[in-house]
């Protein structure tokens, strides 16, 4: 019989599966925003998910404050900051921007950071909004509804791409716990990447590692593991999905 880890990885996947891998692939952005891009939307949001798919490509951080459905910590913000309960909304204050609808914001990145127009497969709107929806069905109700939680000091920050199943499964549960992070965005830069760390280490290959966000990840925790999760309110680093989803469990979910 299948448990439930098993069941929740499948799912994952075939969400990643029938996006055809978008959100897995990191090209350096035109420039980077000085202060961290604030993202508004819940991991089950299939417009929010285009969002996050377009924040891999273009390597772009962005602080998320997770909105599921029933959740009191953050949703009255968005009616308040955009005048709308809509999800995604994105906070720019570099440029002093707030937009709702994904189609607006994807292309909004692209121009302002990735330095150039909406890439054509962008602009196949129906096809990407129809996939997107067939990956939210992979996940049925996961990272869709508030679960009760304790607030951290300061927000967590989670090492992640759009296209992971295991990164995936952290970020439905960081949303359904209100949790709010720094999405640290790591795509995948080079062909070499796709190689598990696991497989890395056991054959000793001492492979390049290239693009900023995945320098710094290996500068900062000393590896390269998606999911990793760092947690400055009690100076935890921690790999592992399974591992991860237990510690946001026992550390904020409500006694």
């Amino acid at each position: 019989m299948l448990n439930r880890r098993t069941l929740d990885l499948t799912g994952s996947t075939f969400a990643t599966f029938a996006r055809a891998g978008r959100g897995m692939w990191a090209h350096a952005p035109a420039r980077r925003p000085e202060i961290s891009l604030v993202l508004y939307e819940f991991e089950a949001c299939p417009y929010c998910r285009l969002v996050r798919e377009a924040l891999t490509e273009l390597d772009l951080d962005a602080m998320i404050r997770p909105c599921p459905k029933g959740g009191q910590r953050f949703r009255p913000e968005v009616a308040e900051k955009g005048g709308k309960l809509q999800f995604p909304f994105l906070v720019d204050p570099n440029t002093d921007r707030s937009l709702y609808e994904s189609r607006d914001i994807v292309a909004y990145l692209f121009e302002t950071y990735g330095g150039r127009p909406l890439p054509i497969s962008w602009r196949l709107e129906p096809i990407n909004r129809f996939g997107s929806f067939v990956a939210a069905a992979g996940r049925a109700r996961a990272g869709r509804t508030a679960a009760p939680s304790q607030a951290p000091a300061q927000p967590l920050e989670l090492y992640s791409f759009e296209a992971s199943p295991f990164a995936r499964l952290v970020r439905e549960r960081l949303c359904e716990l209100e949790l709010p992070y720094l999405l640290r965005t790591v795509g995948r830069t080079t062909a070499t990447d796709v190689i598990p760390p696991n497989v890395r280490d056991r054959l000793r290959l001492n492979l390049p590692v290239r693009g900023q966000s995945r320098l710094a990840m290996r500068e900062r925790t000393g590896g390269i593991s998606i999911p990793t999760l760092v947690d400055p309110n009690a100076g935890a680093v921690i790999t592992d999905s399974a591992r991860i989803v237990d510690y946001l469990d026992r550390t904020y979910g409500a006694a």
